[in-house]
């Protein structure tokens, strides 16, 4: 299996370029954990940067398709695909209440719904970085007072210091997206709590 077929239904935009992926790779601090979930890894793109990382890289994929191709290219992920749906799995089937973070070039039709299970999920998710539809990145980072500033900057920033790192353009994806993409990194505060106003 030389290629996986991009399924608009899943939104998969495969990123090509080696030192954009390699860049999303080093986004990690790699501090008060010893696992990371990559979410949507599609061909390994990123996969492959995270594998030289000094933690274990686990991997969740819906796509049968990726999960073979990921199974043939990959054989240190022996053991840790999960071929399952982010969204509906019970991730501490495989964590167990460990403290893990999460990565990935995240389908956008579904980057917001995998905000909010990090959110439920953040007592054990430290820190949390990937690439989101630019204008998604951007208004989780956005600061109080701003006109983009609403219900999912102040829920994750009561959690979490958002920092909205760099810009990717549409030309290093097969197929290109419509739109521009930005990464940003979550990192847990220690002390944290939703405000009042």
């Amino acid at each position: 299996m030389d290629k996986v077929k991009a399924k608009k239904h899943l939104g998969q935009h495969f990123l090509k370029d080696e030192q954009v992926a390699k860049n999303i790779a080093d986004t990690l601090q790699l501090k008060g954990y010893e696992d990371i979930l990559e979410i949507g890894p599609g061909m390994g793109v990123l996969t492959k940067y995270m594998l030289e990382k000094p933690v274990t890289t686990y991997v969740v994929e819906i796509d049968t398709e990726s999960v073979e191709y990921l199974e043939l290219h990959y054989p240190k992920l022996h053991g840790k695909i999960i071929a399952k749906d982010f969204l509906k799995y019970d991730i501490n089937e495989v964590f167990k209440g460990k403290q893990f973070a999460i990565i990935g070039n995240f389908p956008y039709n579904i980057s917001t719904q995998i905000v909010f299970k990090m959110l439920e999920l953040r007592n054990q998710i430290p820190e949390f970085s990937g690439m989101f539809q630019k204008e998604v990145a951007e208004r989780i980072c956005e600061k109080k007072g701003s006109k983009t500033y609403g219900i999912l900057s102040v829920l994750v920033q009561a959690f979490y210091e958002a920092e909205y790192l760099f810009t990717v353009d549409e030309n290093v994806f097969n197929p290109p997206p419509k739109v521009k993409s930005g990464v940003l990194r979550l990192t847990r505060k220690e002390n944290f709590s939703l405000p009042c106003d």
